[in-house]
């Protein structure tokens, strides 16, 4: 096959980042255009594409990055932009890259859009969608344009409002889009037909429609999400909640900012069933049912493993909408080279202890043993070798980068998953940075109310954990 240069707008969004990876695996040569190449300096797949700087917005901008392109992907979407109407700015942004893929001579742009009928009122949001289809095509580029509903995955802001909502409210007193049909695809299906698309000559000029095998009502999603989880959710109807009460109170009892949230909630009124069959004629791609894509997008924080050595894989950590995660983190800078610092965390548990108030951490042992967890009895392996999958007390070391970085999973008995995380850079040959990082996902109510319940000992705890790790580090091999 000829080589072929594919651009991707939006590459710092959440759909970009899980294309770019299949791309590259399917030998695409591929270059991305972002305003800040800071956001994605820290993907698995940075140093593999070539980056452009530059604003959608601004047509100067984009001529360069356009140049020797054969494909285009217009991931691009105004809507988090926190000033602005944000269906004016996808316009221009529309126009804007039609014109420059017309000027450069791009041979297809390809478009995720949004499902929901044409011919019937629609939200802002969905209609915004439509208009940026409509305005790529009249550019006169050839257009493939997907057209999907909630996507589900880890850091999708539709899965991720479903996700907040069911895991802190054992009871929701819910408007009358609880009930509106959609028809949710998980991301791993998205990304598929996204990626054979370039292959699939016969989807030129198509409005494809992708949707998972089920048609389901938003209540029914929840009550899935809730089940995934292993919680117990009730949702009651009420007839009285505007788009605008219900997205003042998703922004009260969630971290997503309010003007998302209307947004989509605004769009939930609607239905968002696929229209039309041709994602099945033209590609050979079975979409997963939809408690399956719950899964595969929850997997990082129900229990299991996640083990990772080296760079092998995208750590657990980047797996998680950080918007669920609460955290402790210290910082310090240790006058002690970083190989030293690194070989006593790694000498941490066991018959050595935890270094600071080793008293807490048996209590703990032992409340989590009485409560029928692992507590502190199974110790280490090696006194001063870890490996990927060995336990460490009530810990298992989940991933590992020598020298550099040990997570370590919680198997204590809790509300949630936890995991606590060593990081050691180098600053010089005599001093380096400890980074010490908790952190906990709350599964349900309980989740929150153990964190800030336990929360002034664990600080107190791990701040002392820290320095003790400094201090030996500092005091040298023979302490």
């Amino acid at each position: 096959m000829k080589e072929q240069n594919i651009l991707v707008l939006g590459a710092s969004g959440y759909i970009a980042s899980q294309l770019i990876p299949r791309l590259l695996k399917y030998g695409y040569k591929v270059r991305c255009l972002v305003r800040d190449p800071s956001k994605i300096t820290g993907e698995s797949w940075f140093n593999s594409i070539e980056v452009f700087q530059g604003d959608i917005l601004d047509k100067a901008s984009l001529k360069n990055a356009f140049q020797n392109i054969n494909i285009a992907y217009y991931l691009v979407h105004s809507m988090g932009i926190a000033k602005g109407d944000f269906a004016k700015l996808d316009r221009q942004a529309a126009r804007n890259a039609g014109k420059a893929a017309m000027d450069a001579g791009v041979s297809r742009i390809i478009y995720l859009g949004g499902l929901g009928k044409r011919n019937l009122p629609q939200s802002v949001h969905l209609k915004s969608r439509h208009e940026v289809g409509d305005i790529l095509r009249e550019s006169g580029v050839p257009i493939t344009e997907f057209r999907a509903a909630v996507i589900i995955g880890a850091r999708s802001l539709s899965f991720e409002m479903i996700h907040h909502l069911t895991n802190r409210l054992p009871i929701m007193i819910c408007p009358r889009w609880v009930i509106t049909k959609t028809q949710p695809i998980g991301v791993d299906d998205v990304i598929s037909y996204l990626a054979a698309a370039p292959g699939t000559p016969e989807s030129v000029g198509r409005i494809i429609d992708i949707g998972g095998p089920e048609i389901l009502t938003y209540r029914d999603m929840m009550l899935t999400v809730a089940k995934v989880l292993g919680l117990k959710r009730w949702l009651i109807k009420v007839p009285v909640l505007t788009p605008r009460l219900s997205s003042y109170w998703v922004g009260l009892v969630t971290p997503i900012p309010i003007k998302p949230a209307r947004a989509l909630i605004e769009g939930l009124r609607h239905e968002t069933v696929c229209e039309n069959d041709d994602a099945r004629k033209l590609f050979d791609i079975k979409p997963m049912p939809f408690v399956t894509a719950v899964q595969k997008a929850l997997s990082a924080v129900l229990p299991g493993d996640n083990f990772i050595e080296g760079h092998q894989a995208e750590s657990v950590i980047n797996q998680i909408e950080s918007s669920h995660i609460l955290i402790d983190r210290q910082q310090l800078t240790v006058k002690s080279p970083a190989k030293a610092v690194f070989d006593i965390i790694t000498s941490i548990g066991g018959e050595k202890g935890w270094y600071y108030a080793n008293w807490l951490w048996k209590i703990r042992g032992f409340i989590d043993e009485i409560s029928g967890g692992v507590g502190l009895r199974r110790g280490r392996r090696d006194s001063l070798t870890l490996a990927v999958g060995d336990s460490l007390d009530f810990w298992r070391v989940e991933e590992l980068e020598p020298g550099k970085r040990l997570l370590l999973r919680a198997e204590m008995k809790v509300p949630g998953k936890a995991w606590l995380e060593f990081e050691v850079k180098i600053i010089d040959e005599q001093k380096s940075l400890l980074t010490q990082t908790a952190r906990f996902y709350p599964r349900g109510l309980l989740g929150l109310c153990y964190w800030y319940g336990v929360y002034p000992i664990h600080k107190l705890v791990f701040k002392g954990l820290a320095a003790a790790i400094a201090n030996k580090a500092e005091a040298g091999p023979a302490n």
